[in-house]
């Protein structure tokens, strides 16, 4: 591009670097957005943090790292953690194993399915309805005692009285993981058939020829080159993950017992409702902050420590 800029007359030049200007006016709206809605915003709640601002009052005092310290000593608080990563791992599993198996299919050139198209678009159907509609459909299909879930199992004579799962800690918490396994398996089995199909046909097909079974291929060929699409997808799941909300407070609030309460519950909860303790709540925002963070720079870690291992 300079040599080009060079061999220019000046004038020519000049008006050329002018034009090119404008790029910066058409970037100028996102970054005035950004600053307004998305970093101001994280500036003042980590300001928020250290002060003891609750209730309505419009004055604050700075406490340093009290807060910090009594929230790590919340039970509530550690709860919500911890059910917001069972209820990613619960999900994430069966739905990163799912999306892999069928990426496979979709792009295997021995069976070369037909209709791969339409079966992309229903797997990804889920992935576009409104969290509350899903809601409200999965409290009916599993409300006590008259559900059609309950009608279903005691037809088929499977049980002899009506099960009450959303009043089961464990039973809520699987209905809400498998609604997220639900709602988003399709859009990774999108995101991984994608990568797959940005590799080399050529590596494919040379492995067939050297005899290599579907199971090798995928296994030597296919997964070592889809880790940065493995990478992304465990990276943006688990962010959205930390973030869960949608779901669990729309389908039980967080209940039985706050068994599904997530951390970003907690923080609607205590920024919203009772106290409004937007200390607390701000608090809580900067760790979930800090906890994607880390994670996040962990497996990016893990990912390049075990592709170096595999180079060598």
């Amino acid at each position: 591009m300079q040599n080009f800029l060079s061999k220019l007359p000046f004038g020519k030049k000049r008006s050329l670097e002018s034009y090119n200007n404008f790029g910066y006016v058409f970037l100028l709206p996102f970054f005035l957005a950004f600053l307004v809605f998305q970093l101001y915003p994280i500036l003042y709640t980590i300001f928020l943090s250290f002060t003891d601002l609750h209730g309505f009052e419009t004055t604050s005092n700075m406490v340093g790292f009290k807060n910090y310290l009594s929230i790590f000593n919340n039970d509530m608080f550690r709860k919500a953690v911890s059910n917001t990563f069972i209820l990613w791992i619960i999900n994430f599993i069966p739905q990163i194993g799912l999306a892999l198996l069928l990426s496979a299919w979709f792009t295997n050139v021995k069976l070369r399915l037909k209709g791969t198209g339409f079966f992309k678009i229903i797997f990804y159907l889920p992935n576009i309805i409104t969290a509350a509609s899903v809601a409200v459909l999965f409290y009916a299909l599993f409300s006590y005692p008259l559900g059609p879930m309950n009608l279903l199992l005691q037809n088929a004579h499977i049980v002899s009285k009506p099960i009450a799962f959303l009043r089961s800690e464990w039973g809520t918490r699987a209905i809400v993981s498998f609604i997220q396994f639900w709602m988003w398996y399709g859009q990774t089995t999108i995101v991984l058939v994608a990568g797959i199909m940005s590799i080399d046909e050529s590596l494919f097909e040379a492995a067939i020829v050297d005899g290599a079974n579907d199971n090798q291929v995928f296994r030597l060929i296919t997964l070592p080159l889809l880790k940065p699409i493995v990478l992304y997808t465990l990276v943006t799941s688990l962010i959205g993950g930390l973030q869960m909300f949608d779901i669990p407070f729309l389908l039980t609030n967080g209940n039985p017992n706050n068994s599904t309460l997530t951390m970003t519950m907690y923080i609607y909860k205590q920024a919203f409702t009772g106290a409004r303790n937007f200390n607390v709540a701000a608090t809580a925002s900067v760790l979930l902050l800090l906890i994607s963070i880390v994670l996040s720079t962990v497996l990016f870690r893990l990912f390049r420590g075990s592709s170096k291992k595999g180079d060598k």
